[in-house]
């Protein structure tokens, strides 16, 4: 802010970085941790020590890609000193190795936070009864466009949010995670949670969800569309439209949020979504409060890999004490992991009935 001037460059879009940060230890070798760890890692100057995955080969690999060790056992990887563990293992897999982690350990645990709400809640558990220092991996909160957008938000640039509407038409490769392809639950609990975790953030917790989810008849992915509207009372209208087989070309695809305030408005394109992994430059413009027109926000980073980096940031400042939050604690994401619990629920309720003729 100058003079009441709205500054898009001013808006903070980083996560400060830690002094002394200690070296990662990442459980899993998954597509994830080759296309965003390892290079965000890489970019921010964070030591990994090394690797583990059940599948040796795979881990090997990948550890020779990047000059670091590959462990034999869950236990050898757990038993390295002065480390961050960074659990990349699929959700059903979180609570084994959180299980074999030393007391005391700071952990970064890929989401959804356990497969359903009871494993998250015995995660949580797990985190508590052994004093771990764990955050869940949410890491849109900290991709550059959230990052300005939370803070122009700060700054009330948009005034109070009224509006908030997610729009997804896209084809996703879905066969790029090879655990997903039977899972029984997919689109909210893997794609859309980053979605319902970022609105509480900004809007905090809603009172419920109306929700349905559902699979597409030219494949056999379990949820793959999604239509949410969260309860904000009278105040606030959020809501999401997610189809992930809009499979007709890129001309009509979208991938984007438009929040409205009474006073000012922000349109973002997540372009990492649209041709992914590749995915195209992330889009945030902001009419901001006594403006008469719309602003771009020149971006520096995108959701991938620099989200990653922000992330693990906030992990380490807060093991060295040099952050007094630590962001998507376990605590803060059984939150989120209890919203996605209630979209699925609702789903499989019966919908309001229309009346008859009389």
């Amino acid at each position: 802010m100058t003079d009441g001037v709205f500054d898009p460059a001013s808006l903070s879009q980083a996560w400060a970085q830690p002094s002394k940060p200690r070296p990662i230890v990442i459980f899993g070798a998954g597509s994830i941790v080759g296309d965003a760890h390892f290079p965000a890692y890489a970019k921010a100057g964070f030591p990994v020590a090394g690797l583990f995955d059940p599948d040796q080969g795979k881990a090997e690999k990948l550890a020779a890609k990047w000059g670091v060790a590959a462990y034999r056992s869950t236990e050898e990887a757990a038993s390295i000193d002065g480390v961050i563990f960074d659990l990349a293992t699929p959700p059903a897999h979180h609570a084994g190795v959180l299980r074999a982690l030393p007391d005391g350990a700071v952990a970064l645990i890929q989401k959804p936070m356990g497969s359903d709400l009871t494993e998250a809640s015995e995660i949580l558990e797990i985190c508590r009864s052994k004093n771990l220092k764990a955050a869940v991996n949410f890491q849109l909160r900290f991709a550059p466009m959230m990052l300005a957008l939370k803070d122009a938000i700060a700054g009330d640039w948009l005034g109070e949010v009224v509006d908030f509407d997610a729009w997804l038409a896209l084809a996703t490769p879905w066969q790029l995670w090879e655990f997903l392809l039977k899972a029984p639950r997919v689109e909210i609990a893997m794609h859309s949670i980053h979605y319902l975790d970022l609105i509480r953030q900004l809007l905090g917790d809603p009172l419920g969800v109306h929700a349905k989810t559902l699979g597409h008849p030219g494949h056999k992915v379990a949820q793959t569309r999604t239509s949410a509207i969260l309860d904000y009372r009278d105040t606030v209208r959020c809501a999401l439209s997610i189809n992930h087989d809009h499979k007709f070309g890129r001309k009509h695809q979208v991938c984007e949020f438009r929040i409205c305030g009474t006073e000012g408005a922000a349109y973002l394109k997540l372009g990492l979504n649209l041709d992914y992994p590749r995915g195209e430059p992330d889009i945030l413009e902001i009419y901001p409060k006594g403006g008469s027109d719309w602003t771009t926000v020149p971006l520096v980073g995108k959701w991938f890999p620099d989200a990653f980096v922000g992330r693990m940031a906030n992990v380490q400042r807060y093991a060295s004490g040099e952050d007094a939050e630590l962001v998507s604690s376990v605590e803060d994401a059984w939150n989120t992991m209890a919203l996605v619990e209630a979209a699925y629920q609702s789903s499989a309720a019966p919908a309001t009935p229309i009346a008859a003729r009389p």
